[in-house]
């Protein structure tokens, strides 16, 4: 690992550190946002042992400093849920870019993780592309039984089926081959 690749991803882990939302059990209890960017980190590095530098730190940064846009900062209802979704990618990519410049990272790296962030050319960008995989992995993974907790099966299968539009063919078959789905999943998942 380079020394300011090292910088940058200490520098992320420094503030997502002080996520006052505690999440995890026993070793692995700490603030939210850090464990979610180590979690992005372990995922990346199982499904993508040669992602490159950039898309090492776009998965870290993923959703650095989150809790500090609540999603009650905007408006209910899709379209607030998606206004706050691109205000979030857009603070992302700020915060990281300039987290990157300050570990002597040169502005065309800084705009290329930001764009990661913003999930720009999603389906075109092969990086992108394993970024999204990696997020839509992470939720199925270590998030997606607490979301799931109260809706019901039309809800989970609406949820499972708009995460595997996001997810490449080969994220998908990941996901079919590594999860045990029930056949109602396995079908919202075949998009």
């Amino acid at each position: 690992m380079s020394a300011r690749l090292e910088a940058v991803l200490s520098a992320i882990d420094a503030a997502n550190a002080a996520d006052p939302t505690a999440e995890g059990e026993g070793a692995q209890k700490g603030p939210a946002a850090l464990l979610y960017g180590q979690r992005m980190s372990s995922e990346l590095s199982r499904v993508c042992p040669q992602a490159s530098e950039l898309l090492q730190i776009a998965a870290r940064g993923q959703h650095i400093e989150r809790w500090k846009m609540p999603r009650a900062s905007h408006p209910e209802g899709r379209v607030g849920y998606l206004a706050w979704r691109k205000a979030q990618a857009a603070f992302h990519a700020e915060r990281v870019a300039g987290l990157m410049a300050q570990a002597g990272y040169a502005a065309d790296d800084c705009r290329r993780v930001a764009a990661m962030l913003r999930k720009e050319r999603l389906k075109q960008d092969a990086e992108v592309q394993m970024l999204e995989d990696v997020i839509c992995l992470v939720f199925l993974r270590w998030y997606f039984a607490d979301f799931a907790e109260g809706r019901d099966a039309g809800q989970i299968a609406g949820i499972v089926t708009k995460t595997a539009r996001k997810m490449s063919a080969e994220g998908r078959a990941r996901v079919a081959a590594e999860f045990d789905l029930s056949d109602h999943l396995a079908r919202a998942l075949a998009v």
